[in-house]
């Protein structure tokens, strides 16, 4: 009689936020678990899954290949994968239905570099890493145009045209603001396949070259393309570019830290 262990596998499934479900598998034929379709591919593997009992972290890390039939490099960098969630079971092939659930999580960071990405598998206790109320600090919490920050992304947004691409340097025409308008804005393709943050802004006679992040497999000259307006969440920056300073959520007149350690000085100081 075969021992089990010699007939289980591991399947994948992953739940992006929206709804698209991405299922795999290590076994050598496609098994239907749950009446979900789980196909043979090295596009998803694991290292050992460090598991602990109490409130302790089990995080992990996920690693494969970037194919067309699983998990792209377009939809990593257009962040389609970002906060997806996991579940990893045992699954006996001979007998699907016999399952054992051995993970349960989301996707955190993921790092891609020469056709192949890792990403941080985090487990559900992460949830409790996170902070709970706001944070006391000078630059603004909130995410422009977020229901906090109050303002329209839309409105504060530009259509532009792609004129040139070298590298992360994007240089474009379109729109009328100033140098430095766009800069820690973002850069959308119109079909909303790709989001890129820009790092600079600087116009130059007729066009505007914006230096992104990172470099954007696939952008080209001719590409139509959404320009939204940076913020860099001082208060000079809500008060003076926006006109918002009433949602401002920050604390601007929180004393420094050589106030906090300053000590009473003597009469002949």
């Amino acid at each position: 009689m075969m021992d089990r262990t010699e007939t289980r596998c591991r399947c994948w499934r992953l739940t992006r936020t929206d709804g698209r479900i991405f299922a795999f598998t290590d076994h050598d034929a496609p098994l239907v678990v749950d009446g979900v379709e789980f196909r043979p591919s090295d596009a998803m593997t694991a290292r050992t899954l460090e598991q602990t009992t109490g409130l302790s972290v089990d995080n992990s890390e996920a690693v494969g290949a970037l194919s067309d039939v699983g998990l792209t490099e377009e939809d990593i960098v257009s962040g389609r994968f970002d906060g997806a969630n996991v579940e990893i079971s045992q699954v006996n092939w001979l007998d699907p239905a016999d399952r054992r659930l051995v993970f349960r999580g989301t996707l955190g960071e993921i790092e891609r570099a020469g056709g192949a990405f890792k990403a941080e598998l985090r487990g559900l206790t992460e949830q409790l890493n996170r902070p709970v109320g706001r944070l006391y600090q000078k630059q603004c919490a909130a995410q422009f145009g977020d229901a906090t920050c109050g303002l329209s992304a839309d409105y504060h947004s530009v259509d532009a045209v792609v004129q040139a691409v070298e590298g992360a340097v994007v240089e474009v025409t379109g729109g009328s603001a100033p140098s430095g308008w766009y800069a820690f804005g973002a850069l959308h393709m119109m079909d909303g396949s790709l989001i890129a943050p820009i790092r600079d802004d600087m116009v130059q006679g007729g066009t505007r070259q914006l230096t992104l992040w990172d470099s954007v497999r696939g952008l080209q000259a001719g590409d139509r393309v959404q320009l939204v307006a940076g913020c860099d969440k001082r208060v000079t920056t809500c008060r003076e570019k926006f006109g918002n300073i009433l949602n401002y959520r920050g604390f601007p007149h929180l004393p420094t830290e050589d106030w906090l350690t300053a000590y009473p000085a003597g009469a002949n100081a």
